[in-house]
């Protein structure tokens, strides 16, 4: 029962309703639990050759070792000796956290790399479908795409649908960063559109980054856009329910434990996004002072303070998101809780005004892009609230607290 609807009536009416809504779901767009892909092979031969080897006569890490360990263990190596493992192991030194951040962008420019190759390869391959040998040629062209001169790709997983995660701005020197959590149906092929640019992770993230220089072009920030979780593939089972926002917590809340530097960190979490940065939140490291979150289905926390966390929750949705019509309720696992723009969940409302429905957030021109980029800039008085009474700004004594 969530914290604004005390009838009993109408919570069993809801709930029977989410479970109507799931079956249609699932009817239209399939169980998307079944996982369409396995591992790469490549990569865990990569990780069985890591864990044998050695480098001076010293063991190598555990590939799942804390990231304060992984970077104590690089940080007494020489350069020759990082660059060393990186040209060997790629596809594994590129998505280590604690790692530096800028040898992990060369290892992943190896990695993609050899994964064109490998895509190449497989449009020629007679053993694949048409359509098999399409998606290997559309997997070689973003790929390339994202070999593209100066771009920093931070993490790269080809394996099944794929994971990445790319930065904009200078992570070492950043004193802000901001990390955009996108939705349901990223993968590698949507990391990135040619249309609607700013409603893929790519667009989202490069689109904030200069709303925020724009901002206070004083301020060193940097922003990741964070496709590395697997996301829900379609509006399907895994879509309503939280086990990929599970995992995804965890990897996010790695991330952030292992960012190099002592910045502060703002978490901007679109769509199902909202639901791993809600699962995330009671674990999330204490440099994270915000999570805002639009065009949420419910961060499975019945309010902001069940939320646990000292990180301000701010929420925005446009008049004409979609998402508002999604029953916000939890029953029996399936559905994420308590809308988190009704004023009883207790966060922050701000402006959306401007947004292009539910995947226009990130729009540049916007007031719910302006809100955003004032909050990851710390500008906290430039935040435009959702309410004439400027609710959302209650507590706050200046800018750039943190």
């Amino acid at each position: 029962m969530t914290s604004f609807d005390s009838s009993p009536t109408l919570t069993a009416w809801r709930a029977l309703l989410a479970v109507a809504v799931v079956f249609v779901m699932l009817a239209t767009t399939g169980w998307s639990a079944v996982r369409d892909h396995q591992a790469d092979g490549e990569r865990e031969l990569a990780l069985a050759s890591w864990a044998r080897d050695r480098i001076a006569g010293r063991p190598l890490p555990e590939a799942a070792a804390p990231a304060f360990r992984m970077a104590h263990f690089f940080a007494t190596l020489t350069s020759g000796q990082q660059m060393s493992l990186a040209d060997k192991y790629p596809t594994v030194v590129g998505n280590l956290n604690g790692v530096p951040v800028t040898l992990r962008y060369h290892a992943n420019r190896l990695a993609l790399k050899q994964a064109v190759a490998v895509e190449k390869r497989r449009t020629y391959d007679e053993t694949l479908s048409a359509g098999g040998r399409g998606e290997a040629a559309q997997r070689a062209a973003r790929f390339r795409s994202m070999l593209a001169k100066d771009r920093q790709i931070l993490a790269f997983d080809p394996s099944g649908r794929g994971r990445a995660a790319e930065v904009f701005g200078n992570l070492d020197r950043a004193s802000r960063v901001s990390v955009v959590v996108p939705g349901v149906d990223t993968n590698l092929l949507t990391l990135e559109r040619s249309r609607r640019v700013n409603s893929a992770p790519v667009g989202m993230a490069k689109s904030l980054y200069g709303a925020e220089r724009a901002a206070s072009p004083g301020t060193r920030t940097a922003v990741i856009a964070w496709a590395d979780y697997t996301a829900p593939a379609g509006l399907g089972m895994d879509a309503a329910l939280g086990g990929l926002a599970t995992e995804g917590a965890l990897r996010l809340n790695a991330l952030v434990g292992a960012l190099p530097g002592t910045s502060t960190i703002s978490l901007f979490c679109h769509s199902y996004g909202s639901v791993v940065c809600g699962v995330a939140a009671d674990k999330a490291p204490d440099r994270v002072a915000d999570i805002a979150v639009a065009g949420s289905p419910g961060m499975r926390a019945e309010s902001a303070a069940r939320l646990d966390t000292d990180a301000r929750i701010w929420a925005m949705r446009d008049r004409d998101d979609w998402i508002q019509d999604v029953p916000h309720l939890e029953f029996g696992g399936i559905g994420h809780g308590a809308d988190p723009v009704d004023p009883a969940f207790g966060a922050r409302l701000v402006s959306a005004a401007g947004a292009a429905g539910h995947s226009g957030y990130f729009e540049p021109g916007t007031e719910s892009l302006g809100n955003f980029a004032a909050i990851g800039v710390g500008a906290y008085g430039s935040v435009s609230c959702a309410t004439a009474d400027g609710a959302c700004h209650s507590g706050i004594s200046g800018d750039r607290e943190g």
